[in-house]
């Protein structure tokens, strides 16, 4: 059966630490592809987690990361379903952006089933921010001026229109009561580095993206977070960034980050790297860096994962559906 229950996936971790053998799998020069430029929210990921994994000894040598950008993730998406179908040492990172174009049918002839689905390394809520010299301090102030004037107003994302980084904005500026969110100005590229370049020179206006790929831009000063899509304020230093919530704005967007893998690999191949983003997950150093970065828990393995993938596939379909993305 080509995809584990979850009691399956349990079996088989449970059997191997009881015998004390290892997977069949044979592990080698293992890699990860960031399905954008360097910089942004899936460069963060294979990177951090590849570093973690080998920092671990899980993995036996430091596992290269491969930049593929296109699409919105579709054209490492079609390279893996078309050319690397097999390839057991490898995985690649996905997010909330991954579903959202699946379930957009922005991946041409593409579906969830055509890869397996790892697990999650946490979440990570949106942020919209504006450059260090933007006039604007506060998230109403920035749609008070998008509904005087939506011309005026262009927002850069890393992931294309009708994206995440796109319906965050739309989240947002229906919670700012801006009822013709086709209106709004949003440019699409290749990642949230190059997003935040746009911004910094000047070619755009404000920015939406995730905290974990602000971080630095912020620490350096370039860049000022108006507001964390989120409940309620992130814990320790992210404790400075306002909600929209606390602005008025009823605006929730919780990116998931995580890893699916080839779709023809081997059950033995699937139950190691399931087990392998568990463990990194469950580790001392991955809080460190969940921690440091605004990464909140989201504990997704296996065949769960695989079930929450379908659930964030169909409320994002039918949230595109809603503000006119899909008919």
């Amino acid at each position: 059966m080509r995809k584990l229950a979850v009691a399956s996936v349990a079996s088989i971790f449970a059997t191997f630490a009881i015998a004390g053998a290892s997977f069949a799998f044979e592990i080698g020069n293992t890699e990860c592809i960031a399905p954008a430029n360097p910089g942004g929210g899936w460069d963060f990921t294979c990177r951090q987690v590849g570093k973690t994994l080998y920092d671990l000894k899980i993995v036996p040598s430091p596992m290269q990361v491969t930049n593929q950008a296109g699409g919105g993730g579709g054209v490492a998406f079609a390279e893996v379903v078309a050319k690397r179908n097999s390839a057991e040492n490898l995985i690649i990172a996905a997010s909330s952006a991954t579903t959202t174009r699946l379930a957009q049918g922005a991946f041409p002839g593409a579906s969830k089933d055509q890869v397996r689905w790892l697990g999650t390394i946490g979440a990570d809520y949106g942020v919209i921010a504006v450059s260090k010299d933007s006039p604007i301090n506060t998230l109403s102030e920035l749609f008070a001026v998008v509904k005087d004037s939506p011309s005026s107003i262009a927002f850069a994302g890393g992931s294309a229109v009708g994206g995440w980084d796109h319906l965050k904005v739309l989240i947002a500026a229906k919670g700012a009561g801006i009822d013709n969110v086709r209106s709004i100005k949003y440019v699409a590229y290749e990642g949230g580095g190059e997003a935040v370049t746009q911004l910094l020179g000047g070619h755009v206006q404000a920015f939406s993206g995730d905290i974990s790929e602000t971080k630095g831009f912020v620490d350096s000063g370039d860049l000022r977070v108006l507001a964390v899509l989120s409940e309620d304020r992130l814990p320790g230093e992210f404790g400075q960034f306002p909600t929209a919530k606390e602005q008025g704005i009823d605006a929730l967007g919780a990116n998931w980050r995580g890893f699916y893998a080839p779709g023809g690999i081997s059950d033995e191949a699937y139950a190691f790297w399931a087990d392998a983003i568990k463990k990194t997950y469950e580790s001392g150093e991955w809080k460190e860096i969940m921690a440091a970065n605004g990464l909140m828990p989201l504990e997704k393995w296996g065949s769960d994962f695989d079930a929450f993938v379908s659930r964030e596939i169909a409320n994002t379909e039918a949230l595109s559906r809603e503000i006119g993305i899909l008919q």
